[in-house]
């Protein structure tokens, strides 16, 4: 038995963890993942040799690097299948819900922030639901799922990119910067209950630790449609709204070309 460490410098919230988790779960030499997203550090407890492992993890475009490699006696234990099947869903269910709310909130205060912050709360809804599919090691069905979902985020993606650049060029109404602002609030409080889930779920020591939970990109970016909100208001302008919404529509681009890289 061998323990590799693996520094993934891109690798900040825990949706890329799950990603990860899928990309290396049909390796038969891997025996136990453990993550420390806090310091973006993957313990990687494997026979044979580390080099098929990173390159997976290369391919999914996280900034990978090995650290080291050691012999190991023994891998940590790992949450059950029943186990990680419900924090998938309690994390799913929040996020999809949230989704629902961003997108509904942002069509009616017309705020495309809002609207674009909704499809990255879909963007992690299909991670996770990828992951449960990954559970009990389904790959062909998940690549097919990976496939398609990518697909269907870079479209919604290019969709809201249009969206914008229609605004940026046409007069449109103020965004109201009272529901922009509430309802990112409650998405901000949405993930970090996710996160500390995802989180409390590894081992009986596992916490949130606030420097984790900001450098997260879901928390920076509802912290952004915050701000937004409130230049918003205070220049009396759509622009702040505009900017926030293409910020988010390239994460969530982003997002959607990694989750293609799974389905390889």
């Amino acid at each position: 038995m061998k323990k590799t460490v693996f520094k993934i410098q891109k690798m900040d919230c825990p949706s890329e963890e799950q990603m990860i988790r899928m990309k290396l779960e049909g390796d038969d030499q891997i025996k136990s993942l453990d993550f420390d997203l806090e310091n973006r550090r993957l313990e990687v407890y494997h026979t044979g040799t580390y080099q098929s492992i990173l390159a997976a993890l290369e391919s999914l475009n996280l900034n990978t690097t090995q650290v080291s490699s050691e012999e190991a006696e023994l891998a940590p234990n790992t949450p059950s299948d029943k186990k990680e099947k419900k924090l998938l869903w309690a994390v799913l269910l929040i996020n999809f819900s949230f989704f629902a709310i961003e997108l509904t909130t942002g069509l009616v205060a017309n705020s495309m922030g809002l609207v674009a912050d909704s499809l990255d709360m879909l963007a992690d809804s299909i991670v996770y639901g990828l992951s449960l599919l990954a559970v009990g090691k389904i790959v062909s069905r998940k690549k097919k799922v990976a496939r398609f979902a990518g697909y269907f985020q870079i479209t919604l993606a290019i969709i809201g990119f249009v969206e914008v650049i229609r605004r940026f060029v046409g007069e449109e109404k103020m965004p109201d910067f009272q529901t922009m602002i509430i309802v990112s609030i409650l998405a901000l409080i949405a993930n970090v209950i996710c996160l500390f889930l995802l989180q409390k779920g590894k081992s009986s020591e596992a916490h949130m630790k606030a420097s984790m939970i900001f450098t997260s990109n879901d928390i920076i970016i509802n912290t952004g449609v915050i701000a937004a909100g409130l230049l918003v208001n205070w220049l009396n302008s759509s622009y702040p709204d505009l900017i926030i919404g293409t910020i988010v529509f390239l994460v969530v681009a982003r997002g959607a070309y990694r989750i293609m890289q799974l389905s390889k």
